[in-house]
């Protein structure tokens, strides 16, 4: 049996899916899930926070995702997660705009501004934490395919996870000669940087020319208004 709050961000859920963020109703919620208001409010406080437990439990079940994808054999995993991605970007609005930033009308949003709980220094905020905006979102997928991929570099799998959210941003269409495509890239991108770390200085230096200087790749952080866009 599922818990009151399952029932009721199930129930969210399936609002959402008739209507826009906007005209979903805590009272109509409440009635889907067979409980009451105030179980309602007790679990979520206020129309914002049932948006902020939908949101995070979307990242979360994105990030439980990526894990299993990490559990493919070691060559693989990159490309394991940026299917994943694409896939789950596809299938869920929700996972789209926490990984883009981009929000559309009828969707909700995350409110970053303090709840009255959190300035009150009572505790608990309702609807739990906030999900990650896209910047966090990336750094956590970053790091689990860095510990998990022998040979790639935190930077390395950031260029991984890059690729996959060109192919997200970019809609493709979805089916498996495009997904395979797109796959093919990252496993190159990925087996080139394992190539690339296993070389010595001598072998960066004979490709490139005499006098060169190894390659060193920079990459600049992740906007900080990525997650406050809004198309309107």
């Amino acid at each position: 049996m599922p818990t009151a709050r399952q029932a009721l961000l199930e129930a969210a859920l399936r609002a959402l899916s008739d209507r826009p963020w906007r005209a979903v109703r805590m009272v109509d919620v409440a009635a889907l899930a067979d409980v009451s208001r105030q179980t309602l409010y007790n679990e979520f406080g206020t129309k914002g926070g049932l948006a902020g437990a939908l949101l995070r439990g979307a990242a979360d079940g994105y990030l439980a995702g990526v894990d299993r994808a990490l559990t493919a054999p070691a060559p693989d995993r990159p490309a394991a997660v940026a299917l994943w991605t694409l896939r789950a970007a596809r299938q869920d609005v929700l996972v789209r705009a926490l990984l883009t930033g981009h929000w559309t009308e009828g969707l909700p949003r995350p409110d970053r501004r303090p709840d009255s709980s959190e300035r009150s220094g009572s505790g608990r905020r309702p609807g739990g934490t906030p999900p990650p905006g896209p910047g966090e979102l990336l750094a956590l997928v970053r790091d689990r395919m860095a510990a998990a991929s022998p040979g790639l570099t935190a930077g390395h799998c950031e260029i991984v996870l890059r690729l996959a959210l060109s192919c997200v941003t970019v809609p493709v269409p979805g089916d498996d000669a495009t997904d395979s495509r797109a796959l093919g890239l990252v496993r190159e991108a990925a087996g080139r940087a394992v190539r690339e770390r296993t070389r010595g200085p001598e072998d960066v230096r004979a490709r490139e020319g005499p006098g060169a200087a190894p390659e060193r790749v920079r990459l600049s952080g992740p906007s900080r208004t990525a997650g406050d866009r809004s198309h309107r």
